[in-house]
């Protein structure tokens, strides 16, 4: 999940630059498009490419509508917010991972845990100001949403580990988001520059690493363990910030990001104290 982080933050910068030039929902189309061949040359190297009809049709094509409106509006937010700004708060989706992962997966949260992620949330709260104030706008809104199918998204993975492969799983979300996501933006396609070849390189590998990170992650460890590592993230949003666009967080961005990071770091150790007294 740190891989993920890291590696969709780089992802995201590209998505951010290329939201300034084409359309969210032309985005979402390209960021699957170009991460096919190497999404395909990996089923191969993986032996998986035998197998690939055999898989749970209905969620895949459950979790490749949740992952174009997801890209969609998370590109659609980031043509207002900055990196920093759309990360606090698409961080609730661990949250909804966690109520989620409980009703779905059956899965034991400690109460500890609750009370870290609920903190980490505050953390969250006060990066949008006590006041709320610039939430509630489009560009926070469609950020909001995108971390809802995100979080449906991710359980639906961890359901899905049980019948099929990991590579199933990576191979069939990018193939049905392409065909979805191009069918969608069809109508309003942008011709693509050649300045943004570099671009597009970038993000299909950035993509496909994240998504094996990611699918891996949430494939081999509970969800509500795996998800608050996710707020590595925030620290990345920053840095990347402050590269292209020389924008600074201000006081209550770094209060939150003190809270947030506490919390996850508390989580981390809960973690290894309680592994450590089930298996001395």
């Amino acid at each position: 999940m740190l891989i993920a982080a890291a590696v969709f933050s780089l992802m995201d910068m590209a998505m951010k630059l290329l939201s300034a030039h084409y359309p969210a929902m032309q985005v979402a189309a390209l960021r699957a498009l170009v991460a096919l061949p190497l999404v395909g040359v990996y089923v191969v190297w993986r032996g998986a490419h035998r197998s690939m009809l055999q898989i749970r049709w209905g969620m895949h094509l459950m979790r490749a509508v949740l992952g174009i409106a997801m890209l969609a509006l998370f590109a659609y937010g980031l043509k207002t917010l900055s990196l920093a700004e759309a990360y606090t708060i698409f961080f609730i989706a661990p949250a909804l991972i966690t109520a989620l992962s409980v009703v779905f997966l059956k899965e034991r949260v400690s109460g500890a845990q609750w009370i870290a992620i609920a903190v980490g949330l505050g953390g969250v709260l006060v990066v949008l100001r006590p006041s709320g104030a610039g939430f509630l706008t489009m560009g926070g809104l469609a950020v909001l949403c995108a971390a809802a199918f995100y979080a449906v998204s991710a359980i639906s993975v961890r359901i899905l580990a049980r019948t099929d492969r990991s590579e199933h799983m990576v191979v069939w979300l990018m193939v049905m988001m392409a065909i979805g996501a191009s069918a969608l933006a069809a109508p309003n396609w942008v011709p693509l520059r050649a300045e943004h070849t570099l671009l597009l390189c970038g993000l299909a590998i950035t993509g496909f690493i994240g998504q094996l990170a990611i699918t891996a992650a949430f494939s081999s460890g509970e969800a509500s363990k795996v998800a608050p590592f996710e707020y590595s993230a925030l620290a990345w949003g920053v840095g990347l910030d402050w590269l292209l666009w020389r924008v600074l967080p201000d006081y209550y961005t770094i209060i939150g990001a003190a809270i947030i990071i506490g919390s996850g770091i508390y989580l981390i150790r809960h973690e290894r104290v309680h592994a450590e007294a089930e298996h001395p």
